[in-house]
């Protein structure tokens, strides 16, 4: 089947990303998904999508979501999540990731969130779509900026403006996280991480568990996966990034990042770099 990739065990699975080098911060993606399960696996970006066919189960915030045709999907930046099929058909799918300081950018506007993984909306959804594929088909840079302010405009009905409420102990949680992001690329430990957030290694993992709903080893390779991304679009050569996104070697990023992703590290930078 032309256009799948190689790396997925099952014909019936495909997945193609793009980014606009006019467009800095922001990464188009399309797939059809049927067999594979994704790991779970971060964005430090908004993701916001649609979907074309069929339904998606995955886990986001620790609960569990069923996205079915036509759902709006808007998903926080660095917030973990994992993505496999609900139906026998698989789910089709259109995303855009913008960054956050180019939404702010564009908008104006400081603290986007949503309080909500999906919602059922088909007039939304579909208009998301479309402007989703004619931002990847669109061969004029001119046209991007102006279809990208129209799909802000598409789902900032369902956007929040103000940080949400804090839970207890979130601000030290917080300070392990922002360590996780500032070291991803040195050796860490499970006592090095307790450190940071003043507590046992035992009382540590439990908590940062149900705070974040990952462990601190899934976090910090979702981290250096994110990291691998950004070095591939920039078209560093996968071995240099393996090195600098602190794994193994090439076949250890090769092995994490289609688990992640689903899609071969060597032709994701295909894709997209510039």
């Amino acid at each position: 089947m032309q256009g799948v990739p190689e790396q997925f065990p099952d014909e019936k699975d495909s997945a193609r990303f793009r980014q606009l080098p006019q467009l800095p911060g922001v990464e188009l993606y399309h797939a059809h998904i049927a067999r594979y399960a994704f790991e779970p696996h971060t964005h430090e970006a908004f993701g916001i999508g649609t979907i074309e066919l069929g339904a998606e189960r995955f886990r986001y915030r620790g609960a569990q979501h069923v996205a079915a045709v036509n759902s709006l999907i808007t998903m926080n930046p660095d917030e973990l999540h994992t993505g496999e099929a609900a139906t026998q058909e698989g789910w089709r799918y259109r995303m855009i990731y913008l960054e956050p300081p180019l939404l702010e950018q564009l908008t104006g506007e400081k603290n986007w969130w949503f309080s909500e993984a999906e919602r059922h909306d088909p007039q939304r959804s579909r208009h998301v779509g479309q402007l989703i594929h004619q931002l990847w088909t669109q061969p004029d840079p001119l046209a991007w900026q102006g279809m990208l302010l129209e799909l802000i405009d598409a789902f900032r009905p369902y956007a929040r403006h103000s940080p949400p409420a804090a839970t207890p102990g979130q601000q030290r949680f917080d300070r392990v996280r922002d360590y996780l992001h500032d070291n991803y690329m040195q050796p860490l430990t499970l006592d090095a991480l307790a450190d940071v957030a003043a507590l046992s290694p035992y009382h540590f993992q439990r908590q940062f568990k149900r705070r974040f709903h990952v462990t601190p080893h899934q976090m910090l390779m979702a981290i250096r996966l994110w990291r691998a991304k950004q070095f591939l679009a920039l078209g560093m050569p996968a071995a240099e990034v393996a090195a600098a996104a602190g794994l193994v070697d090439q076949s250890h990023l090769t092995r994490a990042f289609t688990r992640r992703y689903g899609i071969t590290p060597v032709r994701y930078q295909k894709q997209v770099a510039r």
